[in-house]
């Protein structure tokens, strides 16, 4: 049976950094890019198998637990949709001091309150940091976290979408030029999943294998960090010494439950 409504939850990776918009034009000075990810692939999906599918994206990036609570969760609930994905903590676990305890607790909370809506929900869990030097160091804290999602998932009845465990995902020809976010094959591959897991078809397969790359001189990988400081971590600090985020003053791209138009490529 297929969803005549759908709203999505969370951050950067729900709103789909890393994957833009095909052949949108360069933006104008002071306009936000905007783009496409897996959830919009999964309704355009949906919509393909539902026509009157309506969809609503109410996932801003630099958003934290706390502000997705209170900022979302309650829209989602209002607009009592027959399916919903809530994705959250990211943001807080790269953050010094935060408890994936008490960051469980609070999604626990969210996702008892969009159950009660009757909807269908799609949980996730993170990908393993093991590959990334930074986030190497609290890898602890973000399986503790993962391992309280999926345990929420089971007590409340939802459908876990396991990124931990996608093989595809550890490769970085799955991610943009940040190390934080996928890239278009990325959110690709997390889209094919979630369909898997909600019993549907989909035209990609989740389980993808990559062919071998090339070595990388040990030079060219230094340049490659190097760049990446300057242009992606060091900005990162930045916002988080001046407390600010990279989705304050933003709006959810579809703020309102509404029909899909056909996406072309």
């Amino acid at each position: 049976m297929g969803y005549r409504s759908y709203v999505a939850v969370g951050d950067s990776f729900t709103e789909g950094l890393g994957d833009p918009l095909p052949d949108a034009p360069p933006p104008a000075p002071g306009e936000v890019v905007r783009y496409r990810g897996w959830a919009d692939r999964v309704a355009e999906r949906l919509a393909s198998l539902e026509p009157e599918l309506r969809y609503a994206n109410l996932a801003v990036r630099g958003k934290l637990i706390d502000q997705i609570v209170a900022d979302q969760v309650p829209l989602a609930v209002e607009m009592k949709p027959d399916l919903i994905s809530f994705c959250a903590g990211g943001n807080d676990l790269i953050r010094p001091g935060s408890d994936p305890d008490r960051m469980a607790k609070k999604v626990a909370a969210a996702v008892r309150d969009l159950r009660a809506t009757g909807a269908d929900v799609v949980l996730f869990t993170g990908t393993d940091p093991r590959d990334t030097p930074i986030m190497r160091r609290v890898r602890g804290r973000f399986a503790i976290f993962y391992l309280h999602v999926r345990s929420i998932a089971d007590l409340y009845g939802c459908h876990l979408v396991d990124m931990w465990s996608m093989q595809g995902l550890r490769d970085w020809r799955a991610w943009s030029g940040d190390r934080l976010h996928m890239n278009e094959e990325g959110h690709r591959l997390v889209a094919a999943r979630v369909l898997h897991v909600l019993g549907l078809p989909g035209e990609d397969d989740w389980r993808k294998t990559w062919p071998p790359r090339d070595a990388v001189h040990p030079r060219a990988k230094r340049q490659e960090d190097v760049q990446w400081v300057r242009e992606h971590f060091g900005p990162w600090i930045g916002r988080r010494l001046r407390g600010t985020s990279s989705g304050d003053g933003l709006a959810p791209k579809r703020p309102d439950l509404s029909p899909l138009p056909p996406f072309t490529p």
